[in-house]
């Protein structure tokens, strides 16, 4: 076999081959830029680490552009699907894949470095670290082992299982790409398991990230010596200033929060609006507006003043949680209190300004260590605004819960039939109980919060922010919380997924039972499910199909898309497949689409057509298949995800 580790070389183009534009290409970069960027991750080296591969992944993508019309070799864009036929997408995958090639290379002292082998420009993060986030055992084998192939063999593999290429498409991508011996590459892919599905992995997206701090002494004493540049500029400004008007860039501007009332007002704790406590029974609305103070230490004027500086100003050891979409400014004006005392070992504070809830925590003896968390909330109904997170601590979580709330019990969502174990409730403060926000390991339970009072009862489950999402189920538009018996049954085989949600700032999550199929060769009758997650920013749905065959325990996810309109209000269609085994050996591609579904089809790797919203068609092992559901009004929607 050739030795890889040589510089790609464009390869010649032909006069059949298509001109692409800048127009073109740039529609195709971002229609495409997750996808693109998850190719080029995939194909930079492991040995960069991955923050630095998840920036240069997106610099190679961001540098894909054209500079004018080009002519672009005529390679296939994708085996079916969206890009299929598409020579824009097909350049700019190009154009990727060329850059991350070079990016493999080794540098030397010889040759003169290319720019995709140097750190990338821009993007650019500072103070933290992002990288994707942690797969399973599975794709952490998958990563190792394609980081023992070299970085041609790396792309042919990810050309045929994430691009779905043809092995003669592959070759042909590679020869495009300037890859020297593209039959070697290809035969060294071989080498390895052809485990394709693992490349959708959350840990190969390289933009849905998690982060970390960086090297907090060192930025630390990098941050003083310009603090101390900083001010020796500033006062040298002032001085040069001084004879001019007004007071410099921002005009008429004060300072921030000197000698201005309301900024002072909103940082004075005697100015804090306290509702009283019988406030939320001839109130016309029914929210966090309505609730009262309560804690222990609602008259302790050091900590509420603490607790609106930190707000205001969050010093740097001081922990700040956003939830997604949230803005982290001071308040506006004077906020709400509504609760200030001990939980456990720290001093809690929740107020609220309309828009957000604050939660402010210290220890109880001193300030260092403290944390403040955001959460949005604007628009909340009695439906969302039941509780509030106060603490968590060994697993468990304790909530505050709205003054309307007569009861509170934890229950499994996976045992639908083992009744709720109430809790107590002191000051509206519950007891601990245990939270799935942060456990790890096998997911063997899911316990969440049922409240009663008010309109009537309510499940919420804790997703590792301040205000626990609200579970319901039922068909969009009319759905409904999940408290009956046939509600808690819907939820109980599909609880698990709940964690590819967490921290993603859901406002609800609706389980959806859309179709149930009869299965061939007498296998039973299988339940399809589709879960919804709606945000409180608006954008970020994440919408999973599930599937859970004859006797199943769990359900299993078999696609997911996100910020999608199905299974929503507005749009209730989905059509989703999955390849099932009878109990006779023999595949099938089983698709069921919602009530909304006249007919359904596939094509690609297979092929076949059904009318009504059920399909099951004899199938190849590991075969991949395009879906269709044609609406009752003619309309025509694709398989989700």
């Amino acid at each position: 076999m050739q030795s890889q580790d040589v510089a790609p070389r464009p390869a010649p183009s032909s006069p059949a081959d298509p001109v692409v534009d800048v127009e073109q290409a740039e529609a195709a970069l971002v229609e495409h830029y997750p996808r693109l960027v998850r190719l080029a991750y995939l194909v930079l080296p492991p040995g960069l680490g991955r923050g630095r591969r998840v920036l240069t992944a997106h610099a190679l993508a961001q540098r894909a552009l054209p500079r004018g019309r080009t002519v672009a070799p005529a390679i296939p864009a994708q085996a079916g699907g969206a890009r299929a036929g598409d020579p824009g997408y097909a350049f700019v995958r190009l154009r990727v894949l060329r850059t991350a090639l070079e990016a493999s290379l080794p540098l030397t002292f010889r040759a003169r470095p290319r720019r995709a082998q140097l750190p990338a420009l821009l993007p650019q993060v500072w103070g933290l670290r992002l990288f994707p986030r942690s797969g399973g055992a599975d794709e952490l084998a998958l990563e190792q082992r394609l980081s023992a192939l070299s970085a041609p063999a790396r792309a042919a593999y990810v050309l045929r299982g994430l691009e779905r290429l043809a092995d003669p498409d592959v070759l042909r991508v590679l020869e495009a790409a300037g890859v020297e011996y593209p039959e070697d590459a290809l035969e060294e892919a071989d080498e390895e398991p052809a485990r394709y599905a693992l490349l959708e992995s959350p840990e190969f997206d390289a933009c849905s990230l998690q982060a970390r701090p960086t090297d907090l002494m060192r930025r630390r004493q990098h941050l003083k010596a310009a603090l101390a540049a900083t001010a020796a500029v500033l006062v040298c400004g002032a001085l040069l200033g001084l004879p001019g008007d007004g007071w410099g860039r921002d005009g008429a501007a004060a300072p921030p929060y000197a000698r201005n009332p309301s900024a002072e007002a909103a940082l004075d704790p005697g100015k804090l609006l306290r509702v009283a406590p019988a406030a939320w029974q001839s109130s016309a609305r029914t929210d966090f507006s309505v609730w009262p103070a309560r804690g222990g230490l609602t008259g302790d004027r050091a900590l509420l003043r603490r607790a609106l500086a930190v707000w205001a100003r969050p010093g740097e050891r001081v922990h700040v949680s956003v939830t997604p979409g949230t803005p982290s400014g001071g308040p506006p004006g004077p906020a709400q209190l509504l609760y200030a005392g001990d939980v456990g070992n720290a001093r809690v504070v929740i107020l609220y300004d309309g828009q957000r809830i604050v939660r402010y925590a210290e220890p109880r003896d001193g300030t260092a260590g403290a944390a403040i968390d955001f959460a949005r909330v604007d628009g909340a109904g009695e439906a969302e605004a039941g509780a509030v997170v106060l603490d968590r601590a060994d697993g468990n979580v304790r909530y505050l819960t709205a003054p309307w709330v007569t009861k509170a019990a934890e229950r499994d969502l996976m045992k639908p039939g083992a009744g709720a174990m109430e809790l107590t409730v002191t000051d509206g403060v519950t007891s601990p109980l245990a939270s799935p926000a942060t456990r790890a390991g096998a997911c063997t339970s899911w316990n969440v919060l049922e409240l009663s009072g008010g309109a009537g009862n309510r499940l919420a489950t804790d997703l590792g922010e301040l205000v626990p999402a609200r579970l319901t189920t039922g068909r969009p538009g009319s759905a409904r919380d999940a408290t009956g018996a046939g509600a808690l049954r819907t939820w109980a085989p599909y609880a698990c997924s709940l964690v590819d949600v967490r921290g993603q700032g859901v406002r609800t999550v609706n389980a959806w039972s859309y179709a149930s199929q009869s299965l061939p060769d007498s296998g039973g009758t299988a339940d399809w499910v589709c879960t919804r997650a709606e945000t409180w920013r608006g954008g970020g749905q994440r919408v999973l199909a599930q599937f859970r065959a004859p006797g199943g325990a769990v359900g299993a996810v078999v696609a997911k898309a996100e910020n999608v309109s199905a299974c929503g209000a507005k749009v209730p269609p989905v059509v989703a497949g999955v390849l099932w085994k009878s109990g006779a050996g023999v595949w099938y591609l089983l698709a069921a689409g919602s009530e909304d579904v006249e007919s359904v089809r596939t094509s690609g790797g297979v092929e076949g057509a059904a009318e009504g919203h059920l399909l099951a068609v004899e199938a190849a092992q590991g075969a991949r298949a395009e879906l269709e559901g044609v609406l009752r009004d003619g309309r025509v929607i694709s398989g989700l995800g």
